[in-house]
């Protein structure tokens, strides 16, 4: 009996492994088995795609990365929608007939004062983005989570593919509360609602500079990674304290970015990933530095390392 024991745990060992090659992941008791560089599409790909689609999904799967990044807000009827801004935003959105909004309705429409299928009407897609010259115009709309993750998933399996992460913004601030989404706890309810309706609970990373979502995560869902948005000059070790744990990943603005934090972040555990970088000369740079990943709006990059 302890022979045939012995042989199961090394079967389970070997099949661990060999899990962890195929997902890119490699065994990290500290950063729970998380890529071990990380190749972020920032939105997607929306120096490429526009932001947040699931065509800019693609595109970044397409081009190798092992996470696809993404912003979420909630909805009036309590769907969880991709977006970054609040509102629909008239820079890169139009009305659903093609037509520019008008500039005195330029944060009129509130994701969270709307249904999500009036939202699905908009053109996220067709204008030019001045920002973002390269990115090619396509007819699209802002998708469900639920739905961006089967158009995923059924993409790894049709191209055989390796799983991907998902590394998701909660897009929420104190002063937003009831107004542009809901509060932290409900917030997080429907955003792990949907990810454990779909399963991917091991391949989800939550990311926020809002402290208070990521709380709600590590009192209730603790199992799940976590990720915390840096872009302040307060230090790292007020930071931490703020949040009240030890996060998965530290992410700091990348010009934010110096071996001695790098060398903290690793002593306490925590990976670090930078945000965002779209010169491939800069992310030669942090990468040697010893960054555990990049975050970028131009993931086609990431070949040229």
């Amino acid at each position: 009996m302890h022979r045939n024991l012995l042989f199961a745990s090394f079967l389970y060992l070997i099949s661990s492994c060999t899990m962890s090659a195929q997902h890119g992941a490699i065994p990290d008791t500290t950063t729970r088995h998380l890529p071990a560089f990380d190749l972020e599409g920032h939105r997607g790909a929306r120096g490429l795609m526009p932001e947040n689609t699931i065509p800019a999904m693609i595109r970044a799967l397409d081009l190798g990365v092992t996470t696809l990044e993404m912003d979420v807000h909630i909805t009036k009827d309590k769907q969880v929608v991709l977006s970054h801004d609040p509102y629909i935003n008239p820079e890169h959105d139009l009305l659903s007939d093609g037509s520019e909004i008008p500039a005195a309705n330029k944060r009129r429409y509130v994701l969270y004062q709307m249904d999500y299928a009036a939202i699905k009407t908009f053109d996220a897609g067709t204008k030019f983005y001045d920002k973002f010259p390269q990115q090619e115009k396509l007819p699209t709309y802002k998708p469900l989570l639920s739905d961006l993750i089967d158009s995923v998933q059924t993409y790894l399996q049709q191209q055989e593919l390796p799983q991907v992460y998902y590394n998701i913004e909660t897009k929420s601030k104190p002063g937003g509360d009831g107004k542009l989404h809901p509060a932290p706890e409900e917030f997080v309810e429907l955003l792990m609602g949907v990810i454990e309706a779909k399963g991917m609970s091991e391949w989800v990373i939550i990311q926020s500079f809002d402290v208070r979502t990521l709380q709600v995560l590590q009192r209730r869902y603790p199992h799940i990674k976590t990720s915390l948005l840096v872009e302040n000059l307060k230090g790292l070790n007020k930071n931490l304290e703020t949040l009240g744990f030890i996060p998965d990943i530290y992410s700091p603005y990348y010009k934010l970015i110096t071996p001695g934090l790098i060398r903290n972040c690793h002593a306490k555990g925590m990976k670090v990933i930078p945000w965002t970088i779209n010169e491939k000369n800069e992310m030669q740079r942090l990468k040697e530095m010893g960054v555990d990943g990049l975050i970028s709006d131009y993931p086609n990059l990431y070949r040229e390392l």
